[in-house]
């Protein structure tokens, strides 16, 4: 699936061992989130980049989350024009819970998308 020239998959074409990086704002993130998904803020995203590169698996694909999924493409944009392999999750958190993913609150709870 693709937006526009935006590469883009839903939920169900993850699949477990992707690189996930989740860029919604703190209070978002600490309400719930993938388990093992790498969290910069969007808002923070280009000062705190280089935590991506080196967390992201070298020549491996970054599939970028936020709620619902504009976030998510804005700065999966911005990833493909620093040549990395990003990916936009269509749906984003939302689908990721509707699709019955698990959902963490970081401190070994269930956790809910906001």
């Amino acid at each position: 699936m693709q937006f526009g020239s935006l590469p883009t998959v839903g939920v169900d074409d993850l699949a477990p061992g992707d690189f996930l990086l989740d860029v919604r704002e703190d209070d978002e993130w600490e309400a719930g989130h993938a388990e093992g998904a790498l969290h910069i803020p969007m808002s923070e995203f280009v000062a705190r980049y280089g935590e991506l590169t080196e967390a992201a698996p070298e020549g491996g694909k970054v599939f970028v989350l936020c709620r619902v999924g504009g976030r998510s493409a804005q700065v999966a944009q911005y990833l493909l024009q620093q040549g990395i392999d990003a990916v936009n999750v269509a749906g984003g958190m939302q689908a990721w819970q509707a699709a019955g993913r698990p959902v963490s609150d970081g401190r070994g709870g269930v956790g809910t998308v906001v």
